[in-house]
């Protein structure tokens, strides 16, 4: 979650006013990724995506080579990059025992929608992997951050990633954007004028480069719209290496 009341270090780098908020992206289906990627560059937006190697509707999955060349290009653009697990792997529960022990349930890959009991090993080879692939792809090294899928943890699951090099990032509460809702019973009008009027100062916004169950697409319809009226609110962008409650773990751990 954002923790927009700690300080800015003295030698770190700082967003470029005093209402910084940080857009979030995890993948999806792909379709909307090249129309997003129009608009946070005619807006000169700069991001951090979390990626896994989704199912998509173009290709052989959001981390595939058919992808690498739109990674390519977002890196070559200042975006960052970090882990959401490579087969978008959904922590179901936490096993009894000495040694940490997961109920995980991917939602990609050849394993799709079945659980797994997966270590601790196992866990954070799934994160790294996805890491990996971004380096592949952009030439750039990602956060040494995460986000797991649906924001689902356990204080045991973020002790695990945090002893192999992975911060969780969460999101704030007025930062959950609603494109994963059902557009029947949240329009896009509504969710740019709630957006709009509840986000502050520090908070970690979250969107998706693509929902399959969402009938009328979020992005990019109300991502513009949504930029420019931020804007106008005073705000401006910032990617997660700029975050105050992040710099230091990316420095130490030398990523």
């Amino acid at each position: 979650m954002a923790h927009p009341t700690l300080g800015f270090g003295q030698n770190s780098p700082k967003p470029s006013c005093a209402k910084p908020l940080y857009l979030t992206f995890d993948t999806g289906h792909m379709d909307i990724a090249p129309l997003v990627a129009e608009v946070l560059n005619r807006q000169k937006v700069r991001v951090t995506f979390f990626a896994a190697n989704e199912r998509t509707r173009t290709g052989d999955g959001s981390l595939g080579a058919h992808w690498a060349p739109w990674w390519k290009a977002r890196a070559a653009e200042g975006h960052e990059f970090a882990s959401h697990t490579w087969d978008h792997a959904y922590w179901r529960g936490d096993l009894k025992g000495v040694e940490p022990r997961f109920r995980i349930r991917p939602s990609a890959g050849a394993f799709a929608g079945r659980e797994f009991t997966w270590d601790a090993k196992q866990y954070c080879a799934n994160v790294a992997y996805a890491a990996e692939r971004l380096q592949d792809h952009t030439g750039k090294k990602p956060l040494p951050l995460f986000r797991a899928p649906g924001g689902k943890t356990s204080p045991k699951l973020l002790a695990v990633a945090k002893a192999c090099g992975f911060e969780h990032v969460g999101w704030s509460p007025a930062g959950f954007l609603g494109d994963e809702l059902p557009s029947e019973t949240a329009p896009n009008e509504a969710l740019l004028k709630k957006a709009l009027a509840d986000i502050r100062a520090g908070d970690i916004l979250l969107a998706h480069l693509g929902i399959w169950s969402r009938k009328d697409p979020w992005a990019p319809a109300v991502l513009e719209p949504l930029i420019v009226g931020l804007k106008e609110r005073g705000f401006c962008f910032a990617t997660l290496r700029e975050h105050p409650a992040y710099q230091g773990w990316i420095a130490a751990h030398g990523r």
